[in-house]
């Protein structure tokens, strides 16, 4: 039996898909009964949180290995606390639970977040973990793992994968990053911004797991990215294989820190999610480049390319009526 946490998100969904294509019997820990991603699945759903070590315990029941997804991401700091605890909180709840199931495997699905991303140059598996100079989101990935570390050194046997920017399809709710190419493509994006990140498809981020699952050697993490793009570079590749077209203007980065604090006044007056803040626009000046050298090296991983994955993107997105 696979237990999966976090199974109706982006990469859930997509890792269920891929464990129910392998013919495996897959058990899902959600919150509550509606989610569009797993609809039709032959999944075996259970209500659990993160948070209810009780509710894991009884979720966790029966199971070979458990994949943790769950996890809270934010790009407004952590006003009420719940950024931490589901991201700290919530997987040593997991690990331990794991544990006590007897699982023979976890996969903890962290981040590339846990890393220093203003550490300049090269960022590899060694390199520092976010601190507190870092956003609260950095900051709680960084913690989370090392709460996993913890229930390793008394007996857990588990591996961790840190993905970058996920793109592709079954993205159902949908991401802010497929809100954006929804939005590059539909005309709804009044400039662009300066700056860029690393992306990768959801399916080579499953596939990476998967394969970290059979031959990533406990305790280690794999960086799961793609390739640096520009953001810019990357709307406009979207809106050409859709036939739309991207804004011209590009804002400079320096431009787009002033406006950052009235998007995020504006977001919070009109209860909405902000276009970008403070912390998003960190990301994306970060100097640090991805080194996927050793999930290549230990698990065969090999991304594709962003082209493929913008046209399988929205490719979906039209099957779903958007």
């Amino acid at each position: 039996m696979v237990v999966v946490t976090g199974a109706s998100g982006h990469i859930g969904c997509n890792l269920v898909r891929a464990l129910l294509d392998h013919d495996r019997k897959v058990r899902v820990v959600v919150r509550s009964a509606h989610n569009p991603g797993l609809e039709g699945l032959e999944v075996e759903q259970v209500e659990g949180d993160v948070l209810d070590r009780k509710s894991l315990d009884r979720a966790f029941e029966g199971a070979s290995v458990v994949f943790h997804l769950a996890a809270k991401i934010s790009i407004v700091g952590d006003p009420d606390g719940s950024v931490r605890a589901t991201n700290v909180d919530g997987p040593r709840n997991v690990a331990l639970a794991a544990l006590k199931a007897g699982a023979s495997r976890l996969v903890h699905v962290s981040s590339c977040h846990a890393f220093n991303l203003d550490h300049a140059g090269r960022i590899d598996e060694d390199s520092e973990r976010a601190g507190q100079a870092n956003p609260a989101y950095d900051q709680s990935k960084a913690a989370g793992e090392a709460e996993v570390r913890k229930v390793i050194a008394q007996g857990l046997n588990a591996v961790i994968v840190n993905p970058s920017g996920v793109i592709g399809p079954h993205d159902y709710r949908p991401s802010r990053m497929g809100q954006a190419l929804l939005d590059v493509r539909d005309r709804r994006l009044p400039a662009l911004v300066e700056g860029g990140f690393d992306f990768v498809d959801v399916r080579d981020v499953v596939g990476g797991m998967l394969a970290a699952e059979t031959q990533g050697r406990t305790g280690e993490s794999y960086l799961l990215g793609g390739r640096w793009v520009a953001t810019a570079d990357l709307m406009r590749l979207g809106a050409s294989l859709c036939g739309s077209r991207a804004p011209r203007w590009t804002a400079p980065m320096w431009l787009a820190r002033i406006g950052a604090p009235f998007m995020t006044l504006w977001a919070k007056l009109t209860r909405s999610e902000p276009l970008f803040t403070a912390e998003a626009l960190s990301a994306l000046a970060s100097p640090g480049r991805l080194c996927i050298d050793k999930a290549r090296l230990e698990l065969g991983y090999d991304p594709r390319s962003l082209e493929d994955t913008l046209r399988d993107t929205y490719a979906f997105f039209e099957e779903q009526g958007r």
